[in-house]
């Protein structure tokens, strides 16, 4: 790969032959004339020739020399860095990689959330620990090192918080290796990481649903219905965000689950098994419609609010057919509900811990534990993708199951006769005998 020094000019040549006629132009100079050539004065003056690193020859133009000149910088300087990646991507620095992969990610339109959560870890923590160093530098000790070094640091309090970032530092490490950087194969194994206390869900009966949906009826009445969502159809927080009133079917009971909202705008759903169409009880297009005939519109302003807004340029903002918005009618954002949440929780009389996902818990536990469902159909209401998540994360086998009686050994063992009990020095002692052939 040859670089060039200068652009090339397209419109004069490089090597006239005034021997054969070849006069000069206007373009140039008496101390440095300029001869035209065959194209002078069609398309761009100015070209940038290199070769790319898969060895194509590439010849854009650009109409003045600095345009190209800029342009040679950037594209060149790129080449050679994907040259030395392909000869030694060990010789690399960390974070040539970490802004790689987020690039990759971004590109094939992974989770907003989760991408935005990895960037955050990258930034704050991982790259001022081991951005500069050389890839292939990297030992197992540095990743014991990096765990050190996040519980030294000020204001990582929390042991939860410093695992997730070493998961993400392994994700990277991951992705070095699948490059082709000569990494050692235990360098994110056994480590050991600080212990976490699993988090405590709350399990929610009936009435604490109902307190705190009246709760956030005085907080933020708009809010309320949110509430109801979660409880009633199992919808995460983003997926009440963003029900559309075209997603309900009135008539059947039905949700058609097709999007969330994450910072206001549409994102893809969590998983496949969240697309869906969800029947739900009656109980709850009901307050849907009471929601909707009550505020579907933004909260009025005063006169001179109005003016004001009209003075800045204020744009009303487009109807997206949201069902819940907040009260200028734009898409409700996590940071506003939260606080609303939270004053709804502590009204209510609920724990502090009590997160909104905990509605989903009841649902899936309400589910479960009314014997009108199998099991299956639990998971598929429930839209979760794994039958265990249905069981081990969500339900409460405690809630589901402490009204029931237990008859089926009674049955089962019907042909056995009935125990004699008898009592020596205050012990119980239960025999069975059996019947003679």
């Amino acid at each position: 790969m040859s670089k060039p020094i200068e652009p090339f000019d397209r419109w004069h040549k490089r090597y006239p032959k005034p021997e054969r006629g070849d006069t000069p132009c206007r373009c140039g100079t008496p101390q440095q004339p300029l001869h035209p050539s065959a194209d002078h004065g069609r398309g761009h003056r100015w070209q940038a020739r290199y070769t790319d690193s898969a060895g194509k020859e590439k010849r854009p133009t650009f109409a003045t020399w600095q345009q190209a000149r800029d342009y040679l910088d950037k594209v060149l300087t790129e080449v050679e860095r994907q040259t030395s990646r392909d000869s030694n991507p060990g010789s690399l620095p960390v974070e040539y990689f970490a802004t790689e992969m987020m690039e990759r990610r971004r590109k094939r339109k992974k989770n907003t959330n989760t991408c935005d959560t990895y960037e955050s870890h990258l930034r704050n923590h991982i790259l001022p620990f081991a951005g500069h160093r050389r890839a292939s530098s990297l030992r197992r000790p540095d990743s014991m090192a990096f765990v050190d070094y996040l519980l030294d640091k000020e204001g990582l309090d929390s042991a939860c918080t410093v695992v997730q970032i070493f998961k993400t530092w392994r994700i990277l490490v991951h992705y070095m290796l699948d490059e082709d950087v000569p990494l050692p194969a235990n360098i994110v194994a056994r480590i050991d990481l600080p212990d976490v206390t699993p988090r405590v869900k709350v399990a929610l009966s009936p009435g604490q649903v109902a307190a705190v949906a009246a709760a956030m009826r005085t907080v933020a009445p708009r809010y309320e219905v949110l509430i109801w969502l979660g409880a009633c159809a199992g919808l995460r927080q983003g997926e009440a965000f963003g029900l559309k009133r075209s997603q309900v079917a009135w008539k059947h009971d039905l949700l058609h689950i097709e999007e969330q909202r994450q910072r206001g705008k549409a994102v893809r759903l969590k998983t496949k098994a969240s697309y869906a169409t969800l029947p739900v009880d009656h109980f709850l297009i009901e307050r849907l419609l009471h929601h909707v005939s009550q505020f579907s519109e933004p909260e009025p302003v005063s006169p001179g609010a109005e003016r004001r807004r009209r003075a800045r340029g204020y744009a009303e903002p487009p109807d997206e057919g949201l069902i819940v918005t907040n009260r200028h009618g734009r898409p409700v954002l996590i940071s506003d509900f939260h606080q609303k949440w939270r004053k709804a929780v502590k009204q209510a009389g609920l724990p502090d811990r009590t997160r909104f996902h905990d509605l989903k818990h009841f649902y899936t536990t309400t589910l479960g534990g009314s014997g009108k469902h199998d099991p299956k159909t639990v998971q598929a209401l429930s839209r979760h993708a794994k039958f265990s998540e249905t069981w081990d994360t969500y339900a409460h086998p405690p809630l589901a199951v402490e009204e029931g009686m237990v008859t089926v050994f009674g049955t089962t063992f019907s042909h056995i006769d009935a125990p004699t009990t008898s009592l020596r020095n205050g012990a119980t002692f239960v025999a069975c005998a059996a019947s003679a052939s």
